[in-house]
């Protein structure tokens, strides 16, 4: 099955894995990567025409941007996170959006361990000392990370790994989530983000980057944390106030801090990068690699590659973010109409009866809802008249009406 235009045409925006060209142009898309982000006036001069869209971290396809998109059908975010994208404006215009909601989080866990190592042993203020020619054989501040306890903001799929591993080094865990979530091993559910804080050796973010998250820990929260503990943001760069961890650990009220992710960042690789953290000995910075590894990425480019071009030829919605799950098997020498729509009464009977009406056998069916919309899909014979995709189109709860061949 093929969508009912010639060339499909992809926009890859910062440096997505080859992996996820490889797999695009198996289906003969025209693809075309670009290594930097593009902001919101140029991805609006880019967007006309591209029917899949794929970005990370950076680009933020805004409600601006889907509207000058006349051709768009699926967005892919190459990452975890989905905040980048305005989700209601996707949905509300019938595209779909797809992430990778497990595939870099063994890479993203593997930093926090490895950060949490450096800080407590101090590393990164030996290797400094070091590299300036300075011996400083001492074991003053450096602690073993068995026994201490690790306090995980957000138990999701990164958290609840992190709890594990951890556990296994030794580590007691705590954690808090807005969620109802099961604890996994020994880890102890907080009632309150603040009893977190009181108990934690060591206090890690992992919360999305909803606007609502936006200053979610700043200076109260830093003040409530346990003297000498350490501090990690490996989420979104908006949900931590800077000034105030700063101010935390120049003051000594913390022992040191590891930060993945900024408020802004540089757009591309070798870009000058600003904070208010450089300088301090006692910070890891690192540009946004949680989930930068080889193994990683390979993985996220193949899977929601493999998600767009399965969107695209057979319309379905398995893992999609936004839209309704829906698979229907394919059956050979079928036409297959998707059609996403508003969730009222009576939708189907709808498009059911202005097949019947036209003498159309239905072969296969499939249809799901979310909230406020519903998505159909629906393989018919070969043969029938435009009159049907119009009236399907004309319908009053139709948001958008595919043909895939």
């Amino acid at each position: 099955m093929m969508i009912d235009q010639p060339k499909v045409r992809v926009l890859l925006l910062e440096s997505i894995h080859p992996d996820a060209v490889s797999r695009l142009e198996e289906d003969g898309f025209q693809v075309e990567s670009l290594r930097n982000a593009l902001d919101e006036v140029e991805l609006i001069d880019r967007i006309s025409g591209v029917q899949l869209l794929g970005v990370r971290s950076k680009s933020q396809v805004t409600a601006k941007v889907l509207e000058a998109a006349d051709s768009l059908v699926a967005i892919g975010a190459f990452c975890i996170g989905t905040d980048q994208i305005d989700l209601p404006a996707a949905t509300a215009g019938g595209v779909a959006v797809f992430n990778a909601p497990f595939s870099n989080t063994r890479s993203v866990v593997e930093l926090a361990i490895a950060e949490i190592i450096a800080l407590t042993r101090r590393l990164t203020e030996k290797n400094t000392l070091m590299h300036s020619g300075v011996w400083d054989k001492s074991a003053d501040g450096a602690h073993e990370i068995r026994g201490r306890r690790l306090g995980i903001v957000g138990y999701g799929n990164i958290g609840t790994q992190l709890s594990v591993l951890a556990e296994n080094l030794g580590m007691s865990v705590s954690f808090y989530d807005t969620a109802d979530k099961l604890a996994l091993s020994n880890a102890h559910r907080c009632a309150s983000l603040d009893e977190l804080l009181e108990s934690s050796d060591i206090v890690t973010l992992h919360v999305d980057g909803r606007p609502g998250n936006a200053g979610f820990f700043g200076a109260e929260q830093f003040a409530k944390m346990r003297p000498g503990s350490l501090f990690l943001n490996l989420s979104r760069g908006i949900v931590v106030d800077h000034l105030a961890l700063r101010d935390a650990l120049q003051s000594g009220h913390l022992a040191g801090a590891a930060v993945d992710v900024f408020p802004t960042e540089p757009k591309g690789r070798g870009d000058e990068f600003l904070s208010e953290l450089r300088g301090l000995p006692n910070v890891i910075l690192t540009p946004h690699i949680g989930g930068s590894t080889e193994e990683a990425q390979s993985d996220i480019g193949g899977f929601v590659a493999n998600k767009l071009a399965k969107f695209v030829t057979d319309g379905n919605t398995t893992l999609s973010v936004n839209l309704p799950g829906v698979t229907l098997p394919e059956l050979p020498g079928m036409h297959r109409i998707v059609h996403m729509h508003k969730n009222t009464p009576g939708v189907l009977a709808q498009v059911n009866r202005i097949l019947a009406e036209h003498g159309v056998n239905v072969e296969g069916q499939m249809l799901s809802t979310r909230g406020e919309f519903g998505y159909l899909i629906t393989d018919i014979a070969r043969g029938y008249s435009d009159e049907v995709l119009d009236q399907l189109r004309a319908m009053e709860q139709t948001v958008r009406l595919r043909v895939l061949n």
